[in-house]
């Protein structure tokens, strides 16, 4: 088991934030994770990414616990936070090549750079600054960011908002091509997006997982349909 997740509670001030939440995502599963905005989704990845280290429960990454052995999960977990934490005046091959410095990477940074940059689709726009690049072309530094030392886990918070519809489409091809040997968990609000690239769906709602199946057993769920519109607003096609 890749990542499990049990009885975690996360409680701000008053607010339950996470109310006993419990599941797993399996080796080499691509997982969506959905729900509206403030169910829970990015205080769960930021959970299991070890940014947040004060909650009750278990978190098992590849079997190591998340607070126990926080340092060891982080080296296995490549992370996309929703906002792209990118430096913007800096060239693309400058920024990946100050990441990998600061990862430790084992293997040459100049060979480890060239090759995320050739799997990303970067390769055009190597020389230039971040900040010239389409929003499209930022996603794909941030993915890069976080492939740059080869992590068996991805976690990536809403990686296609805001992009137009070739842009989504190509982020959602990169997903899918480095999800083949890696384990993903995916938030998203488009369900079209999971139908796409996803194994498995996860739909949380004020702090509690209210489904865990695969898209195609959701669709046909009419329940389940119905709860995941209410949720999003967008329906199931």
């Amino acid at each position: 088991m890749s990542i499990s997740v049990k009885d975690v509670v996360k409680i701000y001030g008053t607010q339950r934030a996470l109310d006993g939440i419990s599941f797993e995502v399996s080796s080499g599963e691509i997982v969506g994770f959905i729900g509206p905005n403030g169910a829970g989704k990015s205080t769960t990845m930021k959970i299991i990414t070890g940014y947040l280290s004060e909650f009750e429960g278990e978190v098992l990454v590849n079997g190591l616990d998340v607070k126990k052995d926080a340092l060891a999960v982080k080296k296995m977990i490549g992370y996309l936070p929703e906002l792209n934490p990118l430096y913007p005046e800096m060239y693309v091959r400058e920024y990946l090549e100050f990441i990998a410095r600061t990862y430790r990477i084992y293997k040459p940074i100049a060979e480890a750079v060239n090759d995320v940059i050739v799997r990303t689709g970067l390769t055009k726009e190597q020389n230039k600054k971040i900040h010239m690049l389409s929003k499209g072309y930022r996603q794909r530094v941030g993915l890069a960011s976080v492939l740059i030392h080869d992590p068996q886990v991805l976690i990536l918070d809403e990686p296609t908002t805001g992009l137009d519809p070739n842009q989504l489409l190509e982020i959602r091809d990169l997903i899918g091509e480095v999800g083949k040997t890696r384990t993903v968990l995916l938030s998203t609000h488009i369900m079209q997006e999971v139908e796409a690239i996803c194994d498995k769906v996860i739909i949380i709602n004020n702090g509690r997982i209210v489904a865990n199946d695969t898209a195609e057993n959701i669709k046909q769920n009419k329940s389940l349909e119905e709860a995941f519109h209410e949720l999003t607003q967008v329906p199931i096609q």
